[in-house]
């Protein structure tokens, strides 16, 4: 069992290896590589979160300057974006708690790629290793004092100036997956 006695899951998914996850948001495309080699259970993960539409309409909730956009918080959904930049309680639930009713394994130990480089993506988490779960971040800039505790599964291939420009309040419009040469 994870946090909070929610489960461990093991996404149906089947990874690939050529995916790409296309972020739309309020401020542009952000389209990122995934790493189904490096973390195929976060990149299983992310693809069924995706295409279940579990994401869109979520908000990034924190903004630490020069550090992460985090966002994926089902929580933020329906909640006016002044609310969640500024922290307040929503009908689900505060901002940054909530999650999509499970918990993945981690992959930081595991993935020989795992690399928090500027415009990385990486799944965020409690104290638990293994309570990961919807919430992820971009990294703003390298943050490799991050390589040791949190799973990377994504590197920016387009947008890093939308990453840059993301705030809290700011609206995950859509994840897509796409496949490279497909």
């Amino acid at each position: 069992m994870g946090l909070f006695g929610e489960p461990l899951y093991t996404p149906k998914y089947k990874v690939v290896g050529d995916e790409v996850a296309v972020f739309q948001t309020s401020k542009g495309c952000i389209r990122v590589r995934l790493d189904g080699a490096g973390a195929p259970i976060h990149v299983a993960n992310l693809c069924e979160l995706a295409e279940s539409g579990f994401y869109d309409g979520t908000k990034f909730h924190r903004y630490v300057p020069g550090f992460v956009i985090q966002g994926g918080d089902p929580n933020t959904k329906g909640m006016k974006p002044t609310d969640v930049a500024a922290g307040r309680r929503g009908p689900k639930g505060m901002p940054g708690t909530g999650g999509p009713g499970y918990r993945i394994r981690e992959e930081y130990t595991s993935n020989p790629r795992n690399s928090h480089v500027d415009g990385a993506l990486a799944m965020a988490r409690s104290q638990d290793p293994n309570s990961a779960g919807s919430q992820f971040y971009f990294c703003l800039g390298p943050q490799h004092g991050l390589d040791s505790g949190y799973t990377v599964f994504g590197t920016t291939l387009d947008g890093k100036d939308v990453i840059s420009a993301l705030r809290a309040g700011d609206v995950l419009e859509s994840v897509t997956i796409e496949h490279i040469g497909h």
